[in-house]
């Protein structure tokens, strides 16, 4: 069965860090592009931050540069979010994707729950003192 599963999440003050995990099972995320979505309450899902299959192209949202970074672990097949400097507006569910649709080696921040063919379960975390 290929799922994605997310661990990590929860409580943190603010300027404090978190690294959120996705592991895949079914295939191998390495080879593929994927990213980072949230959802705040009463907002809609938003892009954080994509990786590239070939891994040589990173990006991200305009309210996370230079505090996020996306990254991947080969021998666990494992996607990471470290997430650093937290402000409470990062405050929301966050979920990982993977496999675009269409495919496309290129990753996208486009936050469409068909936009990527796997979806993880979603993790709340939360920044608040």
């Amino acid at each position: 069965q290929l799922q994605l599963v997310q661990s990590g999440g929860g409580l943190v003050q603010p300027g404090g860090s978190l690294r959120l995990s996705c592991s895949a099972s079914g295939f191998i995320l390495e080879t593929v592009p994927a990213g980072w979505f949230r959802q705040a309450p009463g907002k809609e899902r938003e892009g954080v931050s994509c990786i590239s299959s070939s891994g040589n192209n990173t990006y991200y949202a305009n309210p996370v540069k230079g505090r996020f970074t996306v990254s991947r672990d080969k021998a666990k097949n494992l996607l990471y979010l470290q997430m650093n400097s937290l402000k409470p507006e990062d405050t929301a569910v966050y979920y990982c994707a993977a496999v675009p649709n269409p495919y496309s080696t290129i990753c996208t921040l486009e936050a469409t729950k068909g936009r990527y063919h796997y979806w993880g379960q979603g993790t709340q975390v939360t920044v608040s003192s």
